[in-house]
C-alpha cells in the first residue's frame, strides 16, 4: 500500500499559550506517519536499526496551511513517492477532524550503515516492498 494514515491527538505540551501547535512539533507527527507506514508494510524500524541500518532525513520541505490546535485528532497521511539507489522519498499531509488540510511535507531519507555512517543500498526486504508499490 503506497498510502497510509495514522491518527495523532495534539497534546497540551505541543502547543503555545493560545493552544496552537508549535511549528517544530509537526516533524514528529510526520515521523510517526513514516514509522507507521513501514509497520504497515511489515517492517519494524526498531528491527531495521538493530540490524545496523538507519534512515535519517537529509531533506525536508514543510508547508503550513492552517494551525492544528490542542486536543484535535489529526490524521497524518504518508505516501511513498519514490526510491532511487540509497534514497527513499515520501509526500505527507496532516488533516484535522473537519478534514481541513493543515500541513503538507516531503521528506527525503537515506539508508545508512549505523556502523560506518555511510549511505548503503536498501535491504532486500525494502526493495521487495517497493517493487510491489510501483
Amino acid at each position: 500500500m503506497k498510502n497510509h494514515q495514522v491518527k495523532v491527538r495534539v497534546r497540551y505540551s505541543e502547543t503555545d499559550q493560545m493552544g496552537v501547535v508549535y511549528h517544530g512539533n509537526y516533524v514528529p507527527y510526520f515521523e510517526i506517519g513514516r514509522v507507521e507506514w513501514l509497520k504497515n508494510q511489515g517492517v519494524s524500524y526498531k528491527d531495521m536499526e538493530l540490524s545496523g541500518i538507519g534512515l535519517p532525513i537529509v531533506s525536508m520541505t514543510i508547508n503550513y496551511k492552517k494551525s492544528a490546535r490542542y486536543d484535535e485528532l489529526l490524521t497524518v497521511h504518508t505516501n511513498f513517492k519514490s526510491q532511487t539507489s540509497v534514497k527513499i522519498e515520501f509526500d505527507c499531509a496532516i488533516y484535522n477532524e473537519a478534514n481541513e488540510l493543515l500541513t503538507t511535507a516531503s521528506f527525503l531519507l537515506v539508508f545508512v550503515s549505523l556502523k560506518s555512517g555511510r549511505p548503503i543500498a536498501p535491504p532486500d526486504y525494502i526493495l521487495d516492498i517497493i517493487k510491489k508499490l510501483q
